[in-house]
């Protein structure tokens, strides 16, 4: 049974820095690139940072760029992004996905990965 497992959300005011962490297990961790997204009410979930299967490579979305940096690590199954500078407007429930590696072409999209954790909430006070 595949589990993906958040933690580290909170509620943090605006400059703030929070740290997310994703455990996986259940699947072979090496197997998939991951995602982490985010929701807010009324809106979409969007793709916030995406990692490569190896680590190597690094997506981000235009808004979070240069305060948001995501990591992997293979021997303890897990995937963190930091976020720094935090703003009111990146308050959301915030979800680790897991794409197979094949399909970084699309992390973009939500409907793309296979596995998802039940979210946390990030709430960002100005």
């Amino acid at each position: 049974q595949v589990q993906l497992v958040e933690s580290g959300g909170g509620s943090v005011q605006a400059g703030d820095s929070l740290r997310l962490s994703c455990a996986a297990s259940g699947l072979k961790f090496s197997n998939y690139a991951m995602g982490w997204f985010r929701q807010s009410p009324g809106k979409e979930r969007e793709l916030v940072s995406a990692i490569t299967w190896s680590g190597t490579g690094q997506d981000y979305a235009g808004s979070v760029k240069g305060r948001f940096t995501i990591s992997r690590d293979h021997a303890k199954n897990t995937v963190d992004l930091q976020m720094n500078s935090l703003r009111p407007e990146d308050t959301a429930v915030y979800y680790c996905a897991a794409i197979t590696a094949g399909d970084w072409y699309r992390r973009a999209s939500a409907a793309a990965y296979r596995y998802w954790g039940q979210g946390i909430q990030v709430i960002v006070s100005s």
